[in-house]
């Protein structure tokens, strides 16, 4: 047993408030449910948001397109799928490039308080999105947006360049034992 905390664990930090650069990246299922919790939390507040989603396709209607939809945040599919299931790579990359350029004008506008760049982890490992523009953008991206950028494997320069990183731990995962997605949960 632990004893609760009676006195308070921190100071009060007293820097500027600022947007912020988050990363959700690991092995672990959860990234994008991490995410997800940060644009309910703004838009609960009144601040807009924007999610861009690089590996799923256009049109896509999982759970989180639907009740997103309900609260009118915007959140779109760029890509045409993971890379195992694409039928012409050339063109799963000029889709990620474009999405890029789609993302980075949206971070530059400054219309959005939180803008989520969703799995852009992959296009950047495959060379499909250059990692020197992202960097450039995050730079200069208006004082007050936050970015979240989230996805396996993310490079280590973005890391470096992150206000905030957590990664995402698989300890169990019930696929791994023979159990398949489940709507509502996972796809």
């Amino acid at each position: 047993m632990e004893e609760p905390k009676r006195e308070k664990p921190y100071q009060k930090p007293t820097g500027e408030r600022r947007g912020l650069v988050l990363v959700y990246t690991g092995e672990g299922k959860g990234k994008t449910t991490a995410a997800l919790g940060l644009v309910l939390r703004a838009v609960g507040r009144g601040y807009r948001a924007r999610i861009l989603q690089f590996m799923k396709h256009e049109g896509a209607a999982f759970g989180e397109h639907r009740a997103l939809a309900q609260l009118g945040v915007e959140i779109e599919g760029l890509g045409d799928g993971f890379s195992w299931k694409s039928k012409d790579l050339a063109r799963s990359a000029a889709l990620a490039y474009a999405g890029w350029q789609k993302a980075r004008a949206l971070i530059l506008s400054g219309e959005y308080f939180l803008v989520v760049l969703d799995e852009i982890s992959y296009p950047l490992r495959y060379g499909w999105v250059p990692l020197e523009e992202v960097l450039r953008t995050l730079r200069e991206r208006p004082k007050g947006v936050h970015v979240v950028l989230t996805g396996r494997g993310m490079p280590e320069e973005i890391l470096e360049l992150a206000d905030t990183v957590s990664e995402v731990r698989k300890v169990k995962h019930a696929f791994d034992a023979g159990v398949p997605a489940q709507r509502g949960i996972e796809h």
